[in-house]
C-alpha cells in the first residue's frame, strides 16, 4: 500500500497551535490582554502579519477578542469554552444559570459518594478560605474567586473530568453573573452557612443530603440575580419615562 504524502503545517497554523497551548496552560488568565502584535512576532520569529492571522482564528473560535484600539483579550481557555462563551451569549441568562445549576447539583451528590479523605480537607481548606477573604473584605473579585474554588473543589472530587472541564468553561462564561449573585447589592453576601450545609452532606457521604443543600444555595443564588435585574429594569424604565 502506497504511503499518503504528509501534510504541511503551515507557519500560521503552527502559531496557533502555539498560542492556543500558552491560553490553554493559563498562561494569559482569562480577561488579560495580550501581548501587541510586534511582540508576539518578536516573541515567535514572524512577521506581524502571520501574528494577525492566527489571533483572528483564535478569535473566531471564542478564544480572543480583540477591541479596537485597546488591544486583543482572552476569553476562553479552549475552543469548548469559546464555543460555550458564544452560547451563553444567546441564551436566556437563567437558563445558563439552571444549567450551571445542575452541574452542581450532580457534583454535590457525585462527591458525596467518591471523595476521599483528601478531598474532603480540600474542600474544606476551600470553605475557610472563602470565610478569610470575606472577613478582611478582599474585595469583589476575591471573593468570586474564593467562591468559585470552592465550587471547584468539590468539582474535583466527583472524578468526572467531563463534568469538570463543562463546570469550568461554563463558570468562565458567567463570572460577571457570580458576582452580581454573591454581591452585597444582591442581598445574597456571605452564604458560608449553606456551604457548610454542602460539606457536612459530602462528610456524611449522604448523597441526597448534599444535593439537596447544592440545590437550596443555587435557588437562592438565582433569585438574587433575578430580583438585581428587575430592579435595574424598573430603574431604567423609570429613567426613561422620567
Amino acid at each position: 500500500m502506497p504511503l499518503s504524502s504528509l501534510a504541511r503545517v503551515s507557519l500560521v497554523d503552527q502559531i496557533i497551535a502555539q498560542l492556543h497551548a500558552l491560553i490553554e496552560a493559563g498562561e494569559w488568565p482569562i480577561g488579560t490582554r495580550i501581548p501587541t502584535e510586534a511582540d508576539l512576532g518578536e516573541q515567535f520569529g514572524v512577521g506581524r502579519n502571520t501574528i494577525r492571522e492566527a489571533v483572528r482564528a483564535l478569535g473566531y473560535a471564542g478564544m480572543l477578542e480583540t477591541r479596537q484600539g485597546d488591544g486583543t483579550y482572552v476569553r476562553a481557555y479552549s475552543d469548548l469554552g469559546g464555543m460555550i462563551q458564544r452560547r451563553v451569549q444567546r441564551s436566556a441568562l437563567t437558563e445558563a444559570l439552571e444549567v450551571r445549576n445542575s452541574l452542581e447539583r450532580d457534583a454535590a451528590r457525585l462527591a458525596a459518594i467518591r471523595h476521599t479523605d483528601a478531598d474532603l480537607d480540600s474542600i474544606r481548606t476551600a470553605l475557610a478560605l472563602q470565610e478569610e477573604v470575606i472577613l478582611r473584605d478582599g474585595g469583589q473579585d476575591a471573593i468570586v474567586e474564593a467562591d468559585v474554588a470552592f465550587h471547584r473543589a468539590i468539582v474535583n472530587a466527583t472524578y468526572n473530568s467531563v463534568l469538570a472541564d463543562l463546570y469550568d468553561h461554563l463558570t468562565d462564561a458567567l463570572r460577571q453573573t457570580i458576582a452580581e449573585a454573591i454581591s452585597p447589592q444582591a442581598g445574597a453576601g456571605v452564604r458560608l452557612d449553606e456551604h457548610q450545609a454542602i460539606v457536612d452532606a459530602i462528610a456524611a457521604g449522604d448523597a441526597d443530603a448534599a444535593e439537596l443543600a447544592a440545590a437550596n444555595h443555587l435557588l437562592h443564588s438565582i433569585e438574587a440575580v433575578e430580583g438585581l435585574r428587575r430592579v435595574a429594569g424598573d430603574a431604567g424604565r423609570t429613567a426613561a419615562s422620567g
